[in-house]
């Protein structure tokens, strides 16, 4: 099995400081990061800390692009569509992904190509799953959707009926369909 890296190791104060840093430089000036551990005490090549800052900067960008979209469903979705849903499934294949990238970046001293392998098959099921669940969920919002614009249309054929304007039947069905302009 190889060595674990000296950054992954490194005291928990240090290593959130360096990460700190990593994060505030904007995964940049790797040469002065190199120079602040040597500094703490620890001896690691710049190339190190440069392959160190990727693999926190990708695990930064997908917890940032997850918080995000997470707040705007909150903030947005009245999840009639189920869009949350539709939201989550995203999220999930972008860290599905993610895994993926990571596996197969490990070294393989460090996880024999047969375990790799077998990862990866895990992973491919649980993706097929999810793109299935996907594919029922699509088919599901667009079912519904249908339902609300027929429910739509005859509610304002039935307040034209009942003798309400054009102007306010309108308005009744642009009130269901969530239309505000």
């Amino acid at each position: 099995m190889a060595k674990r890296s000296t950054l992954a190791i490194l005291p928990d104060d240090i290593r959130q400081n360096f990460e700190r840093k990593l994060a505030e430089n904007g995964f940049s000036n790797y040469t002065e990061l190199t120079e602040w551990l040597r500094e703490q005490g620890f001896e690691v090549s710049r190339s190190s800390v440069h392959r160190y800052g990727q693999k926190i900067e990708r695990r930064f960008a997908a917890i940032k692009d997850s918080t995000e979209a997470a707040r705007l469903i909150a903030d947005q979705a009245t999840d009639e569509g189920d869009t949350r849903s539709e939201a989550l499934m995203a999220m999930l294949q972008t860290e599905l992904f993610n895994a993926m990238v990571d596996i197969g970046e490990i070294d393989d001293e460090e996880l024999p190509p047969i375990k790799k392998f077998g990862l990866m098959s895990h992973a491919a099921k649980n993706i097929a799953a999810l793109t299935s669940a996907s594919a029922r969920l699509k088919e599901y919002q667009a079912k519904v959707k249908v339902k609300v614009e027929d429910t739509a249309e005859k509610v304002a054929k039935s307040a034209k009926k009942g003798g309400l304007s054009n102007e306010a039947a309108e308005a009744i069905r642009r009130q269901i369909l969530g239309i505000t302009s």
